[in-house]
């Protein structure tokens, strides 16, 4: 899509002399996550402006707590710096208008000594449209897509909010997410339903999910094909994050690959029928604290049962990584219910009311 009479943009310019002078300028400046970045010329933040549709100083959101206005040029300034083609700022812009709603509470996310960083999650034909790969090394640097809209989400984070460690960012230890934390789903090799259309995103449109995640945790189970052993796997785990971590439920992630998904969906097993089986089996009682360190907290309340999930539909099960291989992961919230995934279509107003009749 080309803009005419396109309005300029409206950030500050800075000369330097060659590749090398601005990389220093950038990270003297505080402007990087540490790694080198694309300099983001004029030329190249206008085309991912142009390729969405926007205007410079179209308003993307506000942030909650702060008030903070996000607007396009700006956050396509980061998407540049991140090393994104024009084909990925919509991806972007959708993510960041999904994490800018109330119920994503990103001040906490961003705030906590927790260290969460934001997955996201991408869905429909857009996937193929700019290369995602969702099979090998899925949570990894698959594909120069997810890996450079991972790092644009988080490098607008740092320059457009001040989220920066010891500043905003208050993480005591973080993880490796903070870089880049964006996968897509293996459509096309899955029965499944994708989880923007089980989230109520129409089949066929792109879309956009984002959670308050804290570290992939890996499982494996080579050993079974009766869904319920497999499923008992990710349970297991999911109830050591409560007991390691924070026994509260909220939204946790599952990723399946192949090898352990074909023989769930050969036994007819829906995502639907997985939450429900996980929102029985992952929950803990609190009296179970003791067993790990926790016993101060426990008090009169041993018998409490704390499940992983606040419901089924709290479970967001994803379709993804290699061929081979029995391993899995499970993908567990910041702090419970505190923070709601959320998930877009690509290209619609989220804010948008509905027509009048």
């Amino acid at each position: 899509m080309q803009l005419t009479n396109k309005p300029p943009l409206t950030s500050k310019v800075y000369e330097v002399a060659d590749f090398a002078a601005a990389q220093e300028l950038y990270h003297s400046s505080g402007w990087t996550d540490g790694l080198p970045v694309v300099p983001p010329t004029e030329a190249a933040v206008e085309a991912c402006l142009a390729w969405a549709g926007m205007t410079p100083d179209q308003l993307i959101g506000v942030e909650p707590v702060r008030a903070q206005a996000i607007t396009a040029e700006k956050l396509a300034i980061n998407a540049v710096m991140a090393g994104c083609l024009p084909p990925h700022f919509p991806v972007i812009v959708t993510a960041w208008q999904a994490m800018l709603k109330e119920e994503f509470l990103l001040h906490g996310v961003t705030s906590s000594t927790g260290g969460c960083a934001v997955l996201v999650i991408i869905n429909g034909p857009i996937r193929r449209e700019i290369g995602a790969d969702a099979t090998f090394n899925a949570l990894g640097n698959s594909d120069r897509a997810t890996s450079v809209i991972g790092r644009a989400v988080r490098l607008a984070l740092i320059n457009l909010l001040d989220v920066r460690p010891g500043g905003i960012d208050r993480s005591t230890l973080g993880h490796p997410g903070k870089f880049s934390y964006c996968l897509a789903e293996d459509e096309e090799d899955t029965t499944w339903l994708p989880l923007s259309v089980v989230r109520g995103i129409p089949e066929g449109a792109s879309a956009v999910t984002v959670m308050a995640a804290m570290a992939p945790r890996q499982v494996m189970n080579e050993w079974t094909n009766d869904p319920k052993e497999i499923l008992e796997t990710f349970a297991a785990e999911m109830r050591a994050n409560q007991l390691h971590y924070s026994i509260y439920g909220g939204n946790y992630a599952v990723v399946i690959p192949k090898q352990l998904r074909e023989p769930i969906q050969r036994a007819g097993w829906s995502k639907q029928d997985i939450g429900e089986f996980l929102f029985e089996r992952a929950r803990v009682r609190r009296g179970e604290w003791a067993s790990v360190g926790k016993a101060s907290v426990v008090r009169d309340r041993a018998d409490t049962v704390h499940p992983a999930l606040d419901s089924a539909e709290h479970l967001l099960v994803v379709a993804a990584g290699g061929p081979a291989g029995g391993f899995g992961a499970i993908i567990p919230p910041w702090l419970g219910s505190k923070t709601k995934a959320v998930t877009a279509a690509i290209g619609a107003c989220v804010d948008c009311e509905p027509p009048k009749d």
